[in-house]
This record gives C-alpha cells, sequence and structure tokens, in this order.
C-alpha cells in the first residue's frame, strides 16, 4: 500500500500538471470507487470545478476545487497520473477527469486501480473523512514529548500502534519497520514502557525515515507503485534472512497485529521473548 513517501511523491508528480485545469467532466469506469456523494451527483457537483491546489493528508490525497475538495485514497493499489492528447483508457482506470487547461489544451486524470480498493470522495466538509486522523509526523504538531506522552498513556505493542492512523497519520508498514529498528525498538515492545530517550530517538527516527522516503519519490517493491528508489536503501524491511547492517545479525520477519514486522534481533532487543534474545 502506497505510504507517506509515495502519496506525497503522487501529489507532487501531478500538482504542477493539474493544478489551474477545469475539470469538464467524470468518467466513473467503477461505481464503487466514488464513496461519496451518490454518482450521479458526484457527476454534476466535479462538473466544471477548477483544480486550485493539491496536496496531502496522511495518505489521502487532496484536490481543492472551487466549491469542493477531492479526497483520494489510493489504499492497496492505486495510483495516478496525468495524460495528454487523445483520451486512452487502460485496463484498470476505474475514474478519469477530463481536464481543460486555460489555454484550451486537453489533459486527463486517471486513477488507475487493479484491486478495485481505492476510494474518492467529493465533499465540502473534509474534516468529516479525515478528522479522525492522527497528527501528521512532519508538522509541528509532531514532537518527542507528544510521542513520548502518548506512548505512555496506553498499553499497546508499538508496531500496530504506529500503523493506527488515529494515532499517527501516514505511517504505514514499511515505514515503521524501518523506523524501529533505526531506533533500535523492538515491534513488540509495549508502548508504555518505552522510555523518554527511547521515544526521542522513534521521534528522530520516524521523521528521517519519511524525509529520506520522499527524498528518494517513495519505494518500488511491486508492480502497483513505481518510480521510486527507497527499496534499494531498505534496513531491514523484506530484507529477511538478511545481515543487519548495523550488527551483521540476521534479520528476522514475524507477524505482529496481522502484518509481518521485519527486525534485528540484536539492534531490536526485547526482554523475556525469543524473538528478540
Amino acid at each position: 500500500m502506497p505510504e507517506l513517501p509515495e502519496v506525497e511523491t503522487v501529489a507532487r508528480r501531478i500538482e504542477k500538471e493539474i493544478t489551474g485545469k477545469t475539470i469538464v467532466s467524470a468518467d466513473v469506469r467503477w461505481a464503487r470507487t466514488v464513496a461519496f456523494p451518490a454518482l450521479k451527483t458526484f457527476k454534476e457537483q466535479i462538473k466544471n470545478q477548477k483544480i486550485k491546489s493539491v496536496s496531502r493528508r496522511a495518505k489521502y490525497l487532496i484536490l481543492t476545487l472551487e466549491n469542493y475538495n477531492l479526497l483520494i485514497h489510493l489504499k492497496m493499489s492505486g495510483d495516478l497520473t496525468v495524460r495528454k492528447g487523445k483520451m486512452r483508457i487502460e485496463k484498470h482506470d476505474r475514474l478519469i477527469l477530463d481536464l481543460k487547461s486555460p489555454g484550451g489544451g486537453s489533459a486527463y486524470l486517471a486513477f488507475n486501480d487493479t484491486r478495485k480498493f481505492g476510494k474518492v470522495w467529493l465533499t465540502n466538509q473534509p474534516e468529516t473523512i479525515l478528522g479522525k486522523l492522527g497528527p501528521e509526523p512532519l508538522e509541528k504538531t509532531f514532537t518527542p514529548q507528544w510521542l513520548y506522552e502518548n506512548l505512555q498513556k496506553r498499553k499497546r505493542q508499538i508496531k500496530p500502534l504506529l500503523l493506527d492512523q488515529t494515532f499517527l497519520a501516514g505511517v504505514g508498514n514499511i515505514y515503521a519497520d524501518e523506523a524501529l529498528h533505526k531506533a533500535k525498538i523492538h515491534p513488540q515492545a509495549l508502548t508504555n514502557s518505552i522510555s523518554q530517550k527511547q521515544a526521542e530517538a522513534l521521534y528522530e527516527a520516524i521523521v528521517s525515515t519519511l524525509k529520506e522516503g520522499i527524498r528518494r519519490n517513495g519505494a518500488s517493491i511491486d508492480w502497483v507503485y513505481r518510480g521510486g528508489e527507497y527499496q534499494n536503501y531498505f534496513r531491514v524491511y523484506d530484507r529477511e534472512g538478511e545481515p543487519c547492517m548495523v550488527c551483521g545479525a540476521t534479520i528476522k520477519k514475524i507477524v505482529v497485529a496481522q502484518r509481518g514486522s521485519h527486525f534485528c534481533p540484536t539492534c531490536q532487543r526485547l526482554k523475556g521473548s525469543k524473538h528478540g534474545t
């Protein structure tokens, strides 16, 4: 699933190409892609809306229109591409927006989604969808002290908490594994057992890992998302059986809250655990 760096990369990639253009019409090729409003209303409301800006909140792309916000969640396999010239429909296109520039040129914004899980919302109240999200890890609301205090309030394993979008917005499986390794924290460590010093290290690890992911245009690890190179710099993710770049120990993979989790049993020790001793 595209995570914060991948979604940020998509936003930056399409921003210059579609900002200022007007949506002439919407071709919805998979009705369930539109989560809100009803399909007929969606087509009517989005027509002739000018795209004012493109941004991101957590794993959501936000197209700010004249009267609405178009929210897009790529889910497992979604991607957005801008195509110019004559419209060409590809096999897994679920939504195509016909765009017109002020100078009269045409282009198309295509939402391609192989697994059909991606969703879009057209609303003038974006907080109804985004309001439950936690803080952005690259903004000032996320601080070492905030992280420490909120870890102490809970008694959960750290890895699934980092994946909880109501706790912290945008972090997914890849970047959680990478940040935990950098901070030397086991993915099964209980949050209320994490010291202030460890929380500070985790804060730095989360921020630096996400920034590095963005700098390298995200990670390309399968056929869904292409163009990134962060996969060439993974510390532990997808490196089961390979040596740790820090200590040389063999990277292990366990299942934590139904998610595969990669870690170094030497760098990320968990007292009393057969995985971390």
